[in-house]
């Protein structure tokens, strides 16, 4: 019963994130000054401009609608059952960005999203059926969380103020799909922390951490909206988030101990299908051919 409430809340998410990232990414582009070079960033200068935007703001508020169901969802369901689910915001968003671009989604860009999706369901679907509840955490398992964390923020913050001018949408994608995988799983290790009543100063930091990621992560997202169309940065958040959130589940939180050897092949293989998918989506966009011929 609750494992079906949490994925309603989770099909909620998925469509507020995509009209969420419609909103977004037709500010930030409207809003990248391309005089001053900034063709492919998102500045200081460009992200005071869209916080005083009504556009942006309404985005952010369907982001923010959207994490709150998720959160709702990660109370009732592993994570490896959950986080999947948002792959469902890649469609809508193509059809809302086609719509409002009037830019035809094109076979070889319906082939790719495609191939994100049935990678997805794949997971999702094994998920559903080998996940397992949540056991207890430890203090250990937390400080393993953290270590790994403090690495990727530290590698990712070099990375982006070296790299940011010549990143591509994909880079930004990558980073940010990372980052928020981190970031769910915090927040889910704190959920499990607060339901066992152990809620201190590891919990805390596990907390802080997954603010501290998230808010990272948000600014890569918005570098790439300003690099790419909408639907390419959902197609990499949909599939990079879920595959390292889940990743960490399985290895860290022991969210998928009864698997069999067979099971972790499938999820794989189909981790690796929706990856594909992704990629291919970067090479074959309309949106990104146009823009390259130009």
């Amino acid at each position: 019963m609750f494992r079906a409430i949490a994925i309603t809340l989770s099909i909620l998410a998925a469509v507020a994130l995509a009209f969420g990232a419609q909103f977004q990414n037709d500010s930030v582009t409207k809003n990248v000054d391309k005089k001053a070079g900034e063709k492919r960033g998102v500045g200081f200068r460009n992200l005071l401009n869209l916080v005083r935007n009504p556009r942006w703001l309404t985005g952010m508020g369907f982001l923010s609608g959207g994490a709150v169901l998720q959160i709702a969802a990660l109370t009732m369901a592993p994570l490896i059952v959950v986080q999947p689910i948002g792959a469902l915001a890649l469609v809508i968003t193509s059809l809302l960005n086609a719509r409002a671009t009037k830019t035809p989604i094109s076979k070889a860009a319906w082939f790719a999203i495609a191939t994100c999706t049935i990678g997805i369901a794949v997971f999702v679907s094994l998920a559903t059926t080998i996940g397992d509840d949540e056991r207890l955490l430890t203090d250990s398992d937390l400080v393993s969380l953290l270590g790994v964390i403090a690495v990727v923020l530290i590698v990712f913050g070099l990375l982006f103020f070296l790299t940011r001018k010549k990143a591509t949408a994909l880079n930004f994608i990558l980073g940010a799909g990372i980052l928020y995988g981190f970031g769910i799983t915090f927040i889910k290790a704190v959920i499990q922390r607060i339901a066992q009543g152990h809620f201190e100063w590891l919990s805390a930091c596990c907390a802080l951490a997954a603010i501290g990621a998230i808010c990272f992560g948000a600014w890569f997202v918005q570098n790439a909206y300003a690099s790419g169309p909408p639907d390419l940065v959902i197609a990499g958040l949909t599939v990079i988030d879920p595959m390292v959130a889940i990743s960490i589940g399985i290895v860290i939180l022991g969210e998928a101990s009864n698997a069999s050897v067979s099971a972790m092949v499938v999820f794989i293989a189909s981790g690796a299908t929706a990856v594909l998918g992704v990629w291919l989506l970067s090479k074959v966009h309309p949106e990104l051919r146009v823009t390259n011929g130009r």
